[in-house]
């Protein structure tokens, strides 16, 4: 498994870098076949260490964990945690996934852009309807079924998650709904 362990603003030593690599590793090995990396982030929040990882799975799936501590290295074990109770919750159908799965995911590439929130004046009408675009970014879509896309939002967090349906090569959402259930949206199922 690739790793890219960083910091933000702050200096990683090397036996940080080691306890990660050796922590994960056991985690990961653990509950889910052949990870392909993990990206782990350190940053400063106030008086508090953060630590977000994400882990990319041969299955095309991503886990995703952020924790915060006192100290770093408490941080991280933190983080650990989140990532090994993801991973043992879905140990089973990650295994299932990745039998029937005998190639990697395939992923297309997007454009991803994020927009300037509406600016709070007195007026009742925008002055444009046009909304300005802060950043643009590409992203990747990933030729998933319903069910793994299910698993996908649930293990990122996410509140909502876009695929290529396998079953019919379509541009497919799943969600996250105000009462707790999980929305799916497939336009070539329209009548």
């Amino acid at each position: 498994m690739r790793y890219q362990i960083t910091g933000k603003q702050i200096d990683i030593g090397k036996a940080l870098q080691e306890h990660v690599k050796s922590e994960l590793g056991v985690v990961v090995d653990k509950y889910a076949e052949r990870p392909t990396d993990a990206v782990i982030i350190f940053s400063k929040h106030a008086h508090e260490y953060v630590c977000e990882a994400t882990v990319h799975l041969s299955t095309g799936l991503t886990a995703q964990a952020k924790a915060h501590a006192n100290d770093i290295y408490g941080s991280f074990d933190k983080c650990s945690q989140k990532m090994e109770k993801q991973l043992r919750r879905y140990k089973r159908r990650l295994k299932d996934h990745h039998k029937d799965r005998q190639q990697p995911v395939e992923l297309s590439a997007a454009s991803s852009y994020i927009l300037a929130a509406p600016e709070e004046t007195e007026e009742s009408e925008p002055k444009s309807l046009q909304p300005m675009v802060i950043a643009e970014m590409e992203t990747k879509i990933p030729l998933i079924t319903v069910g793994e896309a299910v698993m996908q939002l649930e293990l990122a967090g996410a509140p909502v998650f876009v695929f290529r349906n396998e079953g019919n090569d379509g541009v497919n959402v799943v969600y996250r709904r105000d009462d707790g259930n999980i929305g799916w949206i497939d336009p070539s199922n329209t009548a």
